[in-house]
């Protein structure tokens, strides 16, 4: 890949990368961009925040291609997506005028057609690399504007409120520094690379302080139950433990902030998009 947008004085063609990461690499947009500007793609790399699917086609017991996840999703069908409906690679692939759902790599379906607007790479339980050398091989392959989310506050996250919350099931404050601090060293690391990569644009995108309002305020929001998710008890069921043999699910999924122990519920992901989206673009233009 090489980047054209100093070779263009028509058209400035954005390539992305965001790391959870996603890659935006000409359809009518759902935010107002810039008239030389077109988004031919996204590509996500990442874990189950991302993943569309892959896991289906992996071995791991971290997988749900099986009801309820999905329940929200088109027809209802349990893609592989760790979410009711779709996840933050479907909406804002969606919200830049690319595609409404954005497929794994390794559905098996997968048409050349899907690769040229962009495809999933991320694996549910995947964890983070040396984030460098990473984002170095990116820019050696031509890309030149990557974004890099950071961690959310995981103290926050049912499971870690139920395992480390104490009786009341607070949030859990020692995940949540260890989130920030975690965040912070990824900023510095993006300045550094702004600095010493020429052309390129890294950016770090907050998510943690967003998420956090949401779930301390959710009526600010439209939520109604924001420590606990919306399958099973809400306090430890994810992935497999999430299922319709032993789960039950909640009457209403968009009063909840989680859909199970761990993931948002595509509502919270929209709305976490509507919150970030024009900064999001903005900075790379």
């Amino acid at each position: 890949m090489k980047d054209n947008t100093s070779r263009s004085s028509s058209c400035s063609s954005l390539k992305l990368c965001l790391l959870s990461i996603l890659f935006l690499t000409e359809t009518v947009v759902a935010i107002k961009l810039p008239p030389n500007l077109k988004i031919p793609a996204l590509i996500a790399f990442g874990d189950s925040i991302v993943d569309t699917g892959n896991n289906n086609n992996v071995k791991t017991v971290v997988k749900c291609d099986f009801q309820p996840y999905g329940i929200n999703f088109q027809g209802g069908v349990p893609t592989g997506r760790f979410c009711d409906g779709r996840v933050p690679a479907d909406l804002l692939a969606e919200e830049v005028g690319i595609k409404s759902v954005v497929p794994a790599y390794l559905d098996p379906n997968l048409t050349p057609k899907d690769l040229l607007t962009g495809v999933s790479f991320a694996s549910g339980g995947s964890s983070y690399d040396p984030i460098t050398p990473k984002l170095v091989k990116l820019y050696g392959y031509g890309v030149r504007r990557i974004a890099v989310f950071g961690a959310p506050p995981l103290g926050c996250i049912p499971s870690q409120r139920t395992l480390g919350g104490g009786l009341l099931r607070e949030c859990a404050e020692y995940y949540n520094d260890a989130a920030k601090l975690f965040n912070s060293k990824i900023s510095t690391k993006l300045d550094y690379l702004l600095k010493t990569l020429p052309d390129s644009k890294p950016v770090y995108i907050n998510i943690y302080d967003p998420l956090y309002d949401i779930i301390q305020n959710p009526t600010k929001y439209g939520f109604g139950v924001s420590n606990k998710g919306c399958c099973g008890t809400g306090a430890v069921e994810v992935a497999v433990l999430c299922n319709k043999i032993t789960s039950s699910v909640c009457p209403d999924v968009s009063s909840h902030v989680f859909w199970d122990s761990y993931h948002p519920t595509e509502k919270t992901y929209k709305v976490l998009v509507s919150l970030l989206i024009d900064k999001f673009v903005n900075q790379f233009i």
